[in-house]
């Protein structure tokens, strides 16, 4: 909570979407200055932190908590599917969902972990039954994406205090350097003055 935002991004490299990472910055100093530096248990004050979305907020309650919650994710979605949607294609997780209620129990957090790791196991052994969800898309190319260039600033700012906003790097254009940079300034990542680009603080 009282790291720096270049602090948290350069232990963050490596992690995935940085953003998320200045999300998680965020959603710690409202633990601390909301709540007292203890996580919230209620759906709703959880919901209320930054970056949290339905899911995460949820996925607190029953593994934090063991407090029931009726989710889905995408090796529970595999689970459902292989055993009561073997032969649909285009299923709306709201099907899903209600077949999920349906296995209520006192001790969620072991019941979603047994789910989890064996929707894990599911999709080793056979084609994965989550791409007949209505829901599935697949992911694209990391080479040549948004994501590479905007991880590829993000990381030449972690090595080094700042650097001048028309700088270059390897494999990655100037127009989408340029991109990147206007992207992270618009999300706090990033901030420039007099000519130099620097990690936000």
């Amino acid at each position: 909570a009282t790291s720096p935002l270049y602090v948290v991004l350069r232990e963050w490299q490596g992690l995935g979407y940085n953003r998320r990472g200045k999300l998680l910055r965020d959603a710690v100093k409202s633990v601390v200055e909301i709540h007292g530096g203890e996580i919230p248990r209620f759906y709703q004050d959880l919901r209320a932190l930054p970056g949290v979305g339905d899911y995460t907020a949820k996925a607190v309650r029953v593994f934090a908590f063991d407090e029931w919650e009726t989710m889905i994710e995408t090796n529970i979605r595999a689970v459902f599917l292989h055993h009561f949607f073997p032969k649909s294609h285009h299923v709306p997780d709201a099907r899903i969902v209600q077949y999920i209620e349906l296995f209520r129990t006192r001790h969620p957090r072991r019941w979603y972990s047994a789910l989890m790791d064996y929707g894990s196991v599911l999709k080793r052994g056979m084609p994965n039954p989550s791409r007949r969800s209505a829901h599935h898309s697949k992911q694209k190319l990391f080479k040549g994406s948004d994501r590479e260039a905007r991880g590829a600033v993000v990381r030449a700012l972690s090595k080094k205090s700042e650097a001048e906003i028309g700088f270059a790097l390897p494999g990655i254009s100037t127009p989408r350097i340029r991109k990147a940079i206007y992207s992270l300034q618009k999300e706090g990542i990033v901030e420039t003055l007099n000519g130099r680009l620097k990690l936000s603080r």
